[in-house]
């Protein structure tokens, strides 16, 4: 018998509308930072992770799937259910 085991993901869901969202605007959305000011400064200085890589475009689409790390915590883009 084959036993397969998942690791449970321990990302911070996003929950969008739409069909992508900006990492700026994702940064706010998950109260990470208080402004787009702050975000775009902190995303400028590579503070941002996209799917695991460093990411300095503040206006980088995010689409459902995708994850970024921001301050040692992982986020993880869903669907927003009705």
């Amino acid at each position: 018998m084959k036993v397969t085991v998942k690791k449970k993901s321990g990302a911070v869901p996003v929950a969008i509308g739409t069909e992508y969202i900006k990492l700026e605007a994702a940064l706010k959305l998950s109260n990470a930072v208080g402004s787009g000011g702050e975000a775009k400064a902190l995303i400028q200085d590579g503070q941002a992770l996209v799917n695991g890589e460093v990411c300095t475009m503040r206006g980088k689409k995010l689409y459902p799937g995708d994850r970024f790390t921001f301050m040692g915590t992982e986020y993880l883009i869903t669907i927003h259910s009705v």
